[in-house]
Parts: C-alpha cells; structure tokens; sequence
C-alpha cells in the first residue's frame, strides 16, 4: 500500500508543477463541464460536479473559469466529451489505469497505445489490470504540517478506512461515500489536505528500483500530460531515494 501513498505524494508534487503550465485547469474544466452536463449546475444536487468544483479551487481556479464551465455544461450543444478508462502494464510489470475524456476515441487510443509503447509498457485489454484497483477517497497531508496521532484519532472518529504515513505525507483513506464527510470533518478540526480526491488503489503492488524505476516514472508523467487523459493510477512501489532522484 505504501507505494500508493508515494505516488499521491508525486502526483501532488506534479500539480504544482501542471498548475503553472496551465495542463490542470484544461483537466479540471473537463471535468466540470462534463459533470454539469451530467448530473446539472447545482453542485449541492450534484456530487461529482461538488467534487470537480472543489479541485478547480484547490488548484486556485479563477471562480469566472469555474462558472464557464458550468454554464458551458449545462447550455447544452458543444463537443459530446466520452469517458473511456484504458488499461495496460509498464516498465517492470506494473499495472496502470488511465482515465481519458475525449471527443475521439479512436485517435485516443492510439496515442495512448504509443505513449505506452514508446515508454516500454503495452495497452492492455479490458479487466486485464482493473481487479488491481479499487476506487476510495484520498485525503493527503503534509507532515511537517500536522501531529500525526491527533489526526489519525481524528480520521478514525471521522469514519476514515485507514490511516498511511510514509517519510513526508500522511494518507487518509475513506470509502467513497464517505469522503465528503471525513474531509470536511478534519477540515473542521484544524486539518487541511494538500491534496483531495477520489482516486483508484491498488490492492497490491510491485517493487521497482533503478533504471525500470526512472522509466515507469517517466511513462506516467508522459500519460499525464496528454490533453485527454484526467487520471492516471500505477501499483509500483518505489522508495524515496529513488522518487528523490526523479526529483
């Protein structure tokens, strides 16, 4: 599990880096728009539009950008955006899902497939790697920032899952459904997240080290920065002296 909690420390490094490249917020419009065409502009009627929202101002999204997004959603007509889920294997063995939103898919995948390619992994086919993961709520903090016995005691009273500590961060899990309701818990009792989300787990997860370490790295950050892709999620497990190196 620990190798999770390493990657959710990267990908939190990551969007800061996104962020001033401009990639997250193109993401996170996406996302909104999408959930608002779905499920309607009322983000109180509306979980994953309330979720798409809080992640827009967590990565300091202008609030005009976010009430495009929404209107833009819910005016009807546009690009019909499809949410496709691609499965493969990386550098190593290592089992990767890769969330997409596109309005093609057939030039989707084959990018896809060629990133994966060309990053000595392969696209993998439906359910090869899916059993792997199991989709849960991901609180992360920083612990420099926090005592981490009183917010594991409150993560627990809060109705939290589980509780991962690794060398800089604190993972809080919860179920899905519960996700709103232990954040804003710990939120309430002086803990605020880095990063939030609803996220893929993996149930089990592969060592990599060395020269098949940097190349995974490096395959999922070239997945990430392809426009269509909103999510990626890998099971390696890779120390921090070797996520030191990649930084």
């Amino acid at each position: 599990m620990s190798g999770h909690s390493k990657w959710a420390t990267i990908k939190h490094a990551k969007a800061k880096t996104d962020a001033q490249r401009g990639k997250v917020f193109t993401k996170i419009i996406k996302e909104i728009t999408t959930a608002a065409k779905i499920g309607g502009g009322d983000p109180s009627g509306n979980p994953r539009l309330r979720l798409a929202i809080d992640k827009a101002k967590a990565a300091n999204m202008p609030g005009d950008n976010i009430k495009r997004a929404v209107e833009k959603g819910t005016g009807g007509g546009g690009t019909i955006m499809e949410e496709l889920t691609y499965e493969g294997y990386g550098p190593g063995g290592v089992a990767i899902m890769i969330e997409v939103m596109t309005d093609n898919r057939n030039r989707a995948a084959g990018e896809i497939r060629n990133i994966l390619e060309k990053g000595g992994g392969n696209l993998g086919a439906a359910g090869s790697v899916s059993y792997i993961f199991k989709r849960v709520g991901s609180l992360v903090f920083n612990k420099a920032s926090v005592d981490e016995e009183k917010l594991t005691m409150a993560a627990i009273d809060a109705g939290a899952e589980d509780v991962l500590p690794e060398e800089t961060t604190i993972e809080v899990m919860t179920k899905p459904d519960d996700f709103e309701k232990v954040r804003d818990a710990l939120q309430k009792a002086g803990f605020t997240p880095a990063s939030a989300e609803i996220t893929m787990h993996p149930t089990t997860t592969v060592k990599l080290v060395g020269e098949t370490a940097q190349k995974a790295l490096k395959l999922v950050g070239n997945l990430e920065d392809h426009d269509d892709v909103q999510a990626v999620h890998a099971n390696f497990d890779i120390s921090d002296a070797e996520i030191e190196k990649l930084s």
